[in-house]
């Protein structure tokens, strides 16, 4: 089988309610300190998907999320 690389990033907030990210892994093993620090952090819209939705189709949204939003950037 297969695996796929992944990583929860936990966001808390002042009122006290958490919400959690799957992403891609930004902070690896095998990094240097200094080399993960954060410029930016950028929200997407919120997006209604099937609840039965897979983990691969879901990581093809986000990819496709995040090549829209680095062609506006640059």
């Amino acid at each position: 089988m297969k695996t796929l690389e992944l990583q929860l990033v936990t966001v808390g907030l002042e009122n006290g309610e958490q919400g959690v990210f799957v992403g891609w892994p930004l902070v690896c093993a095998h990094s240097e300190p200094g080399d993960g620090q954060i410029e930016n952090i950028w929200f997407s819209n919120v997006q209604e998907v099937p609840d039965d939705l897979t983990l691969k189709q879901l990581m093809e949204l986000v990819r496709k999320q995040l090549c829209a939003c680095e062609a506006k950037v640059q």
